[in-house]
């Protein structure tokens, strides 16, 4: 048996590993009338600007349906963001490596969730079960105990994600691959093991080294479809070096990697006390081994060492653990660099937000905006007071055939309790518990309503205005805020206005798919006395939240056409649509220090200045798939 065990990298970009050989074995935000530019536009170049809306931000929450073009391949897919003006067809795209990547991860997160979400279900249904009948004690006739089959250990949610994408040909590289991944660049991290197996990066989710051909069949095998007649089997094509013994099963007795000059991907696992699974692994990219010598072992075993020399020519690594690409998280408010506040919500949130700029002498004027924790309503909006009966749990919500807000649901909760909450994927609605209800601020079908979990920082950037970025990891499908401001009637708006901070609540005309929108809402059980308005509703949105005198972070978050956040409509102090919460929920796993951006949904040539000239307004996000203008 082989096992490979990690030591320091070498200041020369070399790697030293030891082989040991042993006897045994959302919603989005649709914009359809003029706004004007970002203040800073006038003077530099134009910031993204904040039209939102609830359709087109489910793009990032889930795949986009698509009707394939005839004749169209596969990869293709139709520019998103609205189709042209005269009617005409949409010119399809390849979607880039990157976005096959993060498609593919996101697929995997939703099995994940769901896997939790039974496990959680079961044992709910259990302790249920439990309460309600006591159970016998008594020993059978043969003196055994009488096994539960409902307390039996669950098989791995990310196990079972994994094996479920198998058996739908959901992995993104099934067959194994010698050289780098498209779509997976140096400083990718991800959150697990079972991460790497569904987009082919290592294709074993415990095993260190990752090889092809491991008996003469499957050489023979491999040897002629991969085109690897040339080369000498088995031969390793992935290292994970994860400081620890998690690749007990190599069963090879020899990997050809030295003669043979082939790269190897190596992926660097390390502890990390803020990640959410307390361990990130992150591509260090390819390395070629260079040299291999015998010693004995501590252990009176014999050691073999393997020196990898890691290929020149790759983006830079800025820690031999490979902490984060994008700079070093500050510990204290003393350490940020660029700090000009420390904390733009004056205390009103439980965490504090700072504000830095190290591009330019630009500062956000207290006079100009005003924090806000929660929702104003114009004067003439009618604040909704009745509020729903709630269901008739106690302490927290545990078993969805008895509560009646997962009743509302569908009959399941639509959030799960791992890392203090996460929503399973995204509905045209959520309703989640209100002021009726009997259980406590700690039930799980409260989760957008607990405010602020992360650490995040409001910052300068060089092109888009201000921004936001996390101190933390981020888990896939954790709420990160509230879009808040104040509630006005849409039709009250000045379309002359230098006002881009607007979102429209078109939670309604997302559940009816009108305008493009794509509805999402599958089980979800709406109330009788709200199915007639959604019958009833029309392509105009009543109400919209204008952010730009008062809000909260929310209104410097910025748009990208590859977003990480997705919109989420949620009810829970009232049960009335049109002005339905605006929660903002994380798509991905997203790392620290990574920028948090939403679709804003624009429809292109759908901005118009008042004499109903049509605008344009460029698009700064930098993603590989940018469509170039906003609207």
């Amino acid at each position: 048996m082989v096992v490979l065990l990690p030591t320091d990298k070498q200041p020369d970009g070399d790697l030293t590993i030891k082989e040991i050989s042993r006897s045994k074995s959302g919603y989005s935000l649709r914009r359809t009338r003029a706004r004007a530019e970002t203040r800073e536009a006038r003077d530099s170049p134009p910031p993204a600007a904040r039209k939102r809306t609830a359709a087109a931000s489910a793009r990032a929450g889930r795949p986009e349906k698509k009707i394939k073009p005839e004749n169209a391949e596969e990869s293709t897919a139709a520019v998103s963001g609205g189709g042209n003006r005269d009617g005409s067809a949409v010119v399809p795209v390849e979607k880039s490596a990157y976005a096959k990547v993060t498609e593919t991860l996101r697929k995997f997160n939703r099995y994940y969730l769901n896997f939790i979400k039974a496990e959680e279900s079961r044992c709910a249904k259990r302790d249920a079960d439990l309460k309600a009948k006591k159970v016998s004690k008594s020993k059978s006739k043969n003196g055994d105990t009488a096994e539960d089959p409902a307390k039996k250990a669950s098989k791995r949610p990310d196990l079972k994600a994994t094996a479920e994408m198998r058996n739908t040909n959901a992995i993104l590289f099934p067959k194994k691959v010698i050289g780098s991944i498209p779509g997976i660049e140096v400083g990718h991290q991800f959150f697990s093991r079972a991460e790497m197996v569904v987009v082919g990066c290592h294709h074993h989710w415990l095993a260190g080294i990752d090889f092809i051909g491991g008996t003469a069949e499957t050489s023979r095998k491999y040897g002629k479809k991969m085109g690897l007649n040339g080369y000498k089997l088995p031969l390793a094509v992935s290292i994970v070096l994860s400081g620890q013994y998690e690749d007990d099963l190599d069963n090879c007795e020899e990997i050809n990697c030295i003669e043979q000059r082939s790269p190897v991907r190596v992926t660097r696992g390390h502890k990390c006390q803020d990640s959410y699974v307390g361990k990130v692994y992150t591509y260090d990219g390819l390395y070629r081994v260079t040299e291999f010598w015998a010693e004995k072992g501590v252990s009176g075993f014999t050691v073999y060492k393997f020196r990898l020399k890691r290929d020149d020519g790759q983006p830079p690594l800025t820690t031999k653990e490979v902490y984060f690409t994008r700079g070093r998280i500050p510990k204290s408010i003393s350490e940020i660099r660029g700090l000009i506040c420390e904390d733009i919500s004056q205390g009103l949130e439980k965490i504090r937000i700072p504000v830095t700029n190290l591009v330019d002498n630009s500062c956000i004027r207290t006079e100009d905006f005003v924090y806000i924790k929660n929702l104003k309503f114009s004067k003439n909006v009618r604040i909704p007071t009745i509020a729903p009966r709630g269901c008739g749990c106690r302490g927290s919500c545990t078993d969805p055939r008895t509560c009646a807000c997962a009743k509302l649901n569908g009959g399941e909760f639509p959030y799960v309790h791992k890392d203090g909450g996460r929503l399973v994927e995204p509905a045209d609605v959520v309703f989640e518990c209100g002021p009726n209800c009997g259980c406590g601020p700690e039930c799980v079908n409260k989760t957008s309503q607990s405010g602020l979990r992360f650490r995040l920082e409001v910052f300068r950037t060089p092109k888009k205005g201000w921004g936001v970025r996390s101190w933390d990891y981020i888990p896939s499908g954790a709420p990160i805020c509230e879009y808040i401001g104040l509630v006005r009637k849409t039709a009250d708006l000045d379309p002359a206005a230098d006002n881009s901070y607007v979102f429209d609540i078109d939670c309604l005309q997302t559940m009816k798919g009108l305008n493009g929108r794509e509805s999402r809402l599958r089980d979800v059980s709406v109330p009788s006395h709200l199915k007639e308005i959604v019958e009833e509703s029309s392509e105009s949105v009543p109400f919209c939240i204008d952010a730009a005198n008062t809000g909260n972070l929310a209104r410097f978050i910025n748009h990208s056409c590859q977003p990480n956040l997705f919109v989420q409509c949620v009810l829970s102090n009232h049960h009335d649509i049109k002005l339905a919460r605006v929660m903002l929920i994380a798509a991905d796993n997203i790392p620290p220090l990574k920028e948090l951006t939403y679709d804003y949904g624009y429809e292109l040539d759908s901005v118009l200045d008042p004499d109903g000239t049509i605008r344009q307004m460029a698009c700064y996000c930098g993603a590989d798939e940018c469509r170039k203008r906003l609207y």
